[in-house]
C-alpha cells in the first residue's frame, strides 16, 4: 500500500483530517495500516502549490516515489462566481510524474502550477458525482484509496494535455513558516546577474517597502538585519530566497521577516524595485 499525503486547506482541523482519515480507511483493501500524513495549507492556490511542490521535491530526494501518493484540496471555486447546486468543485484531475509519484485533487487556480514541468500524464476523473459538501470525504477519498491499493487502471480516466494546468508567473509570498520567515517563490536564477551577495534589494509587498541585504544565508548578516537568502525550499541547486531577521531572541522587541512586512497574506505578490 502506498502513503497518502494530503495538503489541504482544512487540514488545521482535527475532526476534517479524522473524517478523511475514517474515509480514506474503510476504501482500502486493509485500511488498518494505512500511512497518511496532513499538511496544512491556507484558501491560496499558491501556497498550496509552494507546498506541494517542497514534498515532492523531498520525496524525490528522500522518500520512495513510487510509493508515494499526494491529495490536495484547496478550491476556493475560482471558476465560478455564481451560486452552485452541489457544491461543484473545479475538475478534479489525477496527475502520475516523471518520477512515479501520483497526485490528485480539484485543477484550481494554481494548485498544481509549480510541479507542471514534471508531470508524465494528466488525466480528467469523470466518475465524480457531486453528492456532498466536504468534497474531500465524499468525492476523493475513493480515489485516494485505489491509487494508494495500486488500482488507477480501475478508475474511469480520460488523459488531457497538461495545458490545463495554468503556468505560475510573477513573485509570491509562498508560505511562511513559524519562525515568521518568508519564503518566495523567487529563485536563486532569478537573482542571477542582478545581485551579489552584499547588495541591498529594494522589496514591496503589498504596500510596505524594504531594503534587504542580500547574503548567503540567514546568518550572513546581523542580527537585527533585515536579509534576503536562500532558504531551506525548492531544488537543491535553486533555492527559493526566504525574507528574515537573524534574532537572539534576547531583544526587548524581537521582529520577524513577516512582522516588517505588516503580516502580509500568504500569496501577496512580491515586487523588487532595485
Amino acid at each position: 500500500m502506498k502513503k497518502l499525503i494530503v495538503v489541504a486547506d482544512w487540514a488545521s482541523d482535527s475532526l476534517n483530517c479524522a473524517e478523511i482519515k475514517i474515509a480514506v480507511e474503510g476504501y482500502l483493501k486493509n485500511g488498518s495500516t494505512s500511512n497518511i500524513i496532513f499538511v496544512s495549507s491556507t484558501p491560496s492556490t499558491i501556497q498550496t502549490s509552494f507546498l506541494v511542490n517542497q514534498l515532492v521535491l523531498d520525496t524525490e530526494r528522500f522518500g520512495q516515489p513510487l510509493e508515494t501518493v499526494i491529495f490536495q484540496n484547496t478550491d476556493p471555486r475560482l471558476h465560478t462566481n455564481n451560486s452552485t447546486m452541489k457544491a461543484e468543485g473545479a475538475k478534479p484531475i489525477i496527475i502520475r510524474l516523471q518520477s512515479g509519484i501520483y497526485l490528485l485533487g480539484p485543477n484550481a487556480g494554481y494548485d498544481f502550477s509549480m510541479i507542471k514541468d514534471k508531470v508524465e500524464e494528466l488525466f480528467e476523473y469523470k466518475g465524480i458525482n457531486e453528492k456532498g459538501q466536504f468534497h474531500s470525504r465524499d468525492l476523493f477519498s475513493r480515489i485516494s484509496a485505489h491509487l494508494m491499493d495500486y488500482l488507477e487502471d480501475e478508475l474511469e480516466l480520460e488523459e488531457v494535455a497538461v495545458d490545463v494546468i495554468p503556468d505560475f508567473k510573477g513573485y509570491y509570498v509562498g508560505h511562511i513558516d513559524n519562525h515568521g520567515n518568508i519564503k518566495t517563490t523567487i529563485t536563486q536564477e532569478n537573482f542571477k546577474g542582478k545581485y551579489e551577495y552584499e547588495d541591498l534589494v529594494t522589496i514591496k509587498i503589498n504596500n510596505t517597502t524594504k531594503k534587504a541585504k542580500f547574503v548567503a544565508n540567514l546568518f550572513g548578516g546581523t542580527p537585527g538585519e533585515l536579509v534576503i537568502y536562500p532558504g531551506s525550499s525548492g531544488r537543491s541547486d535553486n533555492r527559493f530566497l526566504e525574507i528574515s531577521i537573524w534574532r537572539h531572541f534576547t531583544e526587548e522587541n524581537p521582529t520577524t521577516g513577516l512582522k516588517e512586512f505588516n503580516l502580509p497574506k500568504i500569496g501577496s505578490s512580491i515586487e523588487l524595485l532595485s
